[in-house]
């Protein structure tokens, strides 16, 4: 599979890149120091451990290169699995975790949710435009916080146009909520979490072994990923990692986030809050009195600063992570001049990306990997509809002068 951190920035011939950016490091270096400090002193000493737990996932997926986005497209396109297969071993430690951490409602001392929510008809789809906008944008909701703190400029496009997005379906969410769903489904509570784990784990053997029989036919053999010969401490610190890597370290992410902030990880909530937060600096909308932002917690999070909200600083902590990361692999070089129909692709999938996690209940981190690891229904059903949704995107990317590698 091709990196997604060499799509990017493809090397140039006959220059050699440099083998540090000095300057992004240093800069994301003291962000992390000085913004865990601050909070430390002005938040809480969680919410500075979660922000560099989110610098952690913005190492990861950079280095891994781990895109549910083109793993997604690349095996509907070609038949290659190794990504889907990377995604099923993350789901599965993380459920070794979670599934008995979340039946008994503490983490330690820590007392733990799950992200269990509605199944119906506004999560089928709000996944499926999710899944088109994937394709289109050119990520999901960590690959584009990732992508566009690694320098790519063309995913700064996606992500305003995610919070746009994201915007707009706040606005639309009283609709959607009164649509037909079921009450949420978590499998842990039905079943007790050893059978919840039993089915769980079978599930994602099933579909790691559906990739496996659609590539041998399509390829007659498992398609090894190609890795440069870099070993040791800099094969750590530079990249790429293999995927199996990107896999365990995302587990391990989704797990701390659930010690620290009594709750799975997420992402695409801290767009809305900052798109209604910028809309409500303008004065020119009343943002508070939208049924979405009147319950009071919610309420509470508009007024307060995006410092405060666990999901903001981690997303803060995402890009700051792959910008270090990127500068650490001598790949930080953003590319400025876009084609037209590249930047409009980019600016329409941020759009559904926006609009279709927030009706879902979540993004491909949210409602799929959150949910199904809290042994949430709504996270598989989310995985169905996002996945039809982007073979609909990879069949619309030529239109749009992207390619289907």
């Amino acid at each position: 599979m091709t990196s997604l951190a060499t799509t990017f920035n493809p090397p140039v011939s006959g220059v050699k890149r440099p083998s540090l950016n000095p300057g992004p490091v240093g800069l994301a270096a003291g962000t992390f120091m000085l913004g865990a400090i601050y909070l430390t002193m002005v938040v809480n000493w969680r919410e500075a451990a979660l922000f560099l737990v989110g610098g952690a996932a913005g190492v990861v997926l950079y280095h891994a290169a781990f895109g549910f986005t083109s793993a997604w497209r690349v095996f509907i396109a070609d038949g290659r699995g190794a990504g889907l297969r990377a995604q099923m071993l993350m789901l599965g430690v993380t459920c070794l975790v979670f599934f008995p951490v979340l039946a008994a409602g503490h983490f330690f001392s820590q007392p733990v949710r799950g992200s269990v929510s509605p199944v119906g008809v506004s999560v089928v789809a709000g996944a499926f435009l999710f899944g088109i906008g994937m394709q289109l944008g050119g990520g999901c909701a960590s690959g584009t916080l990732y992508a566009a703190g690694g320098g790519n400029a063309r995913m700064l496009f996606t992500l305003a146009a995610f919070i746009a997005g994201s915007v707009v379906g706040v606005v639309h969410m009283p609709w959607w909520a009164a649509t037909p769903a079921l009450e949420p489904i978590s499998l842990v509570t039905r079943w007790g979490w050893p059978s919840a784990l039993a089915v769980s784990l079978t599930l994602f053997g099933a579909v790691a072994a559906t990739t496996v029989v659609v590539e041998r036919w399509r390829h007659g053999r498992l398609v090894a990923d190609a890795y440069p010969p870099r070993t040791g401490l800099g094969r750590v610190l530079r990249g790429p990692w293999p995927l199996v890597a990107g896999a365990i370290g995302l587990a391990v992410i989704n797990i701390a986030t659930l010690a620290l902030a009594g709750r799975p990880w997420g992402v695409t909530s801290a767009f809305a809050l900052w798109g209604s937060k910028a809309l409500a600096a303008t004065g020119a909308v009343d943002v508070a009195s939208w049924a979405y932002w009147t319950p009071a917690a919610r309420a509470t999070e508009l007024r307060a600063s995006v410092l405060t909200d666990i999901t903001s600083v981690m997303d803060l902590g995402i890009m700051l992570g792959a910008l270090a990361a990127a500068g650490l692999a001598g790949r930080f070089a953003p590319v400025w001049r876009l084609p037209a129909k590249s930047l409009a692709a980019a600016v329409f999938g941020g759009l559904l990306l926006g609009y279709g996690s927030r009706i879902a209940y979540g993004c491909n981190i949210g409602a799929f990997f959150s949910g199904v690891a809290s042994g949430s229904v709504h996270g598989w059903v989310w995985f169905v509809a996002a996945f039809a949704g982007n073979i609909l995107g990879t069949r619309l990317r030529p239109r749009f002068g992207l390619t289907t590698a």
